[in-house]
C-alpha cells in the first residue's frame, strides 16, 4: 500500500484460506438439514412455547426472506436488542440465512453505549422487545442507518415500528437458499464499556460452525437437551446454543435465570446439558434444596467466562452428576483451556490445558516468551480466530504478538503461568478488569466517570470479593480538599451513569493513593487486605 493510500477500515486478523474448510457446513445449513432429519422433534423451548425443527427452519426461511426484501444481503448488519426467546433465536438464524452479520446487544449495556454500537456497526435493521425500549427511545430518531421499515417490534405496538409476526406473515416459507463460505462474517459480539467505543468483536462462520464439530468432545449430539439461562448477547451463551443448533438438538431458553427455576427445568426436561458462569454455579450449590433434585440426566456442564473457584469446582464434582468442564478463552479466539475437572480432580486450581489445536505461551513485559513456571502475560493462538475488532484496526494490531516463526498470537490481558504438567493457573488480570457475575467491568471506564466529579480528584476502581457475583468493583477515591460530598452521595451519583453491571457496591474515601516510582496506582496494594485469607480468583 502506498502511503497516500488510506488504510483499509478493519484490521483483519489473517484467516485462512477457503481451501482449508474442505468439511465446512454453515450453521443455517445444518438447520435445513436438522429439519429433514427429525421435523417432529422439539428445536426449542421458552416457556410454555416450543419450535418444532420443521417448523423452526420454515420460520427462518421467511426471515430470511423479508430481511432480503428490504435489500439485506451479504455482510449487512441486523442488531437484535431483546430477552432470550424462540423469536430471537429464528431472527438470528433467519438473518445468517440471508448472508446478514448478526449483532447481538447487551441488554445491560447503558443507552448511550448501545447508541455507539448501533452506529459502529452499521445496523440497518434492528429487533427490539418492549422491555428494553427505554434504551433506544432517547437517540430513536438519530438511528439513520436503519433501512425503510428497519424498525422490528417483537412484542408492542408504536408507531414507526412492525410488529414481528406481522412483518413475517406474508413471506414465503420456501427454502432460502444462499451460498455462505466459511470466512463470511457471521456476528459483532461487543465487549462491554460505557466511555468510548466498545470494540466489536468480528467472527466468522467457519469460526463458529467448528462448535458443531468440536463440542462432540463433551457429548453434545441430536439427543442433547441444552438449558441456555445466560443472555443471547453473550459468547458464552452462543458457544453452547450453536453447538446444540448445529448438531441437532434441544434447546431451552430461560428469559432469565432463577436458581429454582432452573432446577425444575432441569429435572422435568431430563437436561444432559448446560454452559454456565462461576457465580450460577455457586447460587445453585447453595440452594438449600439442590440436593432434592434429581439432575442424574446430565452429560456435561461446562464453566466459562470467569474462573470457577477451586472449592466450588469440588464441591460440583461431589453434589452434581455428570462431566464438568471448565473452558478458559477469550471471545475473540486464540488460544484456549479446557479442564476436564473430573478426569483432574488434583488441578481444579488450574483451568486444564491447550488444546483442540491451541497453543499458550506465557511473555514477560517485554513481549518476550517466558519458560514454564514463570508468571506472565498469558497469549494465545488457534487455527481459527477473530477476523478483528469492527473498523478498530489500532485495537486490534494491540493485540498480537508473533513468535520467532511468525506464528500470530493473541495477548490475552490475563496474568499466569503453566506448571510442571502443562496447566495454566491464572492468577491476576493485567488490565485490572473485573468480573461480576460472568461480566467484565473495565475499571477504566469507572474511573473517567468519577473523576468527572466536582469533588473527586484521584480514584482507584478495583474488585472486592462478593458472595453473591464473584466480585463487586468499589471505588478508591481522594476528595478534593474542602470537599463535602460523601461516600454515599458519590456512590449514588456514580451507580446513576452507570449500566447494571458496573455499579459500585461501595465508596471508600483515602488520604492519597500508593503510586509507583513512575506514577502507576498499585492497585494489587490495595486490593490485599480485602482479598486476605481468600483463595486466588481460581
Amino acid at each position: 500500500m502506498s502511503p497516500d493510500q488510506p488504510a483499509p477500515p478493519d484490521l483483519l486478523v489473517p484467516q485462512p484460506t477457503v481451501e482449508e474448510f474442505p468439511d465446512f457446513v454453515s450453521i443455517p445449513i445444518r438447520v435445513a438439514q436438522n429439519a429433514k432429519r427429525f421435523p417432529g422433534k422439539a428445536a426449542a423451548k421458552c416457556g410454555k412455547e416450543t419450535r418444532s425443527w420443521h417448523d423452526f427452519d420454515r420460520r427462518i426461511n421467511k426471515v430470511a426472506r423479508r430481511l432480503a426484501g428490504m435489500g439485506i444481503g451479504k455482510g449487512d448488519k441486523i442488531a437484535i436488542l431483546a430477552a432470550n426467546s424462540i423469536e430471537y433465536l429464528e431472527t438470528f438464524m433467519g438473518g445468517l440465512r440471508a448472508g446478514a452479520c448478526v449483532v447481538p446487544l447487551s441488554t445491560m449495556a447503558a443507552a448511550d453505549a448501545l447508541e455507539k454500537m448501533l452506529d459502529d456497526c452499521d445496523a440497518k435493521v434492528l429487533f427490539l422487545s418492549d422491555q428494553y425500549r427505554s434504551l433506544v427511545e432517547p437517540y430513536e430518531e438519530r438511528l439513520g442507518k436503519l433501512v425503510p421499515g428497519g424498525r422490528i417490534a417483537y412484542d408492542f405496538d408504536r408507531a414507526g415500528w412492525h410488529d414481528f409476526e406481522r412483518w413475517l406473515a406474508p413471506a414465503s416459507e420456501i427454502a432460502f437458499d444462499l451460498p455462505i463460505g466459511p470466512l463470511d462474517d457471521f456476528n459483532i459480539i461487543y465487549s462491554s464499556g460505557t466511555t468510548g467505543l466498545p470494540k466489536g468483536i468480528l467472527h466468522s462462520h467457519a469460526m463458529r460452525d467448528i462448535l458443531a464439530v468440536r463440542f462432540q468432545a463433551f457429548d453434545y449430539d441430536p439427543d442433547t437437551i441444552s438449558l441456555a439461562s445466560t443472555p443471547l448477547y453473550s459468547n458464552t451463551t452462543l458457544v453452547a446454543v450453536l453447538a446444540t443448533i448445529g448438531l441437532g438438538g434441544m434447546t431451552i431458553l430461560m428469559p432469565k435465570f432463577d436458581v429454582a427455576t432452573f432446577l425444575k427445568i432441569a429435572q422435568r426436561e431430563r437436561v444432559t446439558h448446560a454452559m454456565l458462569v462461576p457465580v450460577q454455579y455457586q447460587r445453585l450449590l447453595a440452594h438449600p434444596d439442590f440436593d432434592k433434585y434429581d439432575l442424574s440426566s446430565f452429560k456435561a456442564k461446562l464453566s466459562t467466562s470467569a474462573p470457577l473457584r477451586a472449592q466450588v469446582k469440588a464441591d460440583c464434582l461431589k453434589r452434581w452428576p455428570g462431566r464438568l468442564i471448565e473452558i478458559y478463552g477469550l471471545t475473540e479466539g486464540g488460544g484456549s483451556c479446557t479442564l476436564e475437572a473430573n478426569l483432574h480432580p488434583d488441578k481444579l486450581h488450574t483451568v486444564g490445558k491447550p488444546g483442540l489445536g491451541s497453543e499458550i505461551v506465557v511473555l514477560d513485559e517485554q513481549g518476550r516468551a517466558l519458560p514454564q513456571g514463570e508468571v506472565g502475560e498469558l497469549a494465545g493462538r488457534a487455527p481459527l480466530m477473530m477476523k478483528g475488532y469492527y473498523k478498530q484496526a489500532d485495537k486490534t494490531r494491540d493485540l498480537f504478538w508473533h513468535d520467532k516463526d511468525g506464528h500470530l498470537f493473541f495477548k490475552s490481558g490475563d496474568m499466569g503461568r503453566i506448571d510442571e504438567d502443562g496447566f495454566v493457573i491464572l492468577l491476576d488480570r493485567k488490565k485490572d478488569m473485573i468480573i461480576s457475575g460472568g461480566f467484565n467491568i473495565y475499571a477504566a471506564d469507572i474511573e473517567v466517570l468519577l473523576l468527572k466529579h466536582p469533588d473527586i480528584i484521584d480514584v482507584a476502581v478495583i474488585g472486592i470479593p462478593s458472595e453473591q457475583w464473584g466480585e463487586s468493583p468499589i471505588a478508591l477515591c481522594v476528595r478534593r480538599d474542602g470537599a463535602g460530598a460523601t461516600e454515599d452521595e458519590v456512590k449514588t451519583w456514580t451507580n446513576d451513569q452507570l449500566s447494571k453491571t458496573q455499579r459500585l457496591v461501595a465508596v471508600e474515601f483515602r488520604d492519597h493513593l500508593p503510586r509507583s516510582t513512575i506514577g502507576k496506582i498499585m492497585k494489587r496494594e490495595l486490593r490485599e487486605p480485602y482479598w486476605a485469607g481468600r483463595s486466588a480468583r481460581i
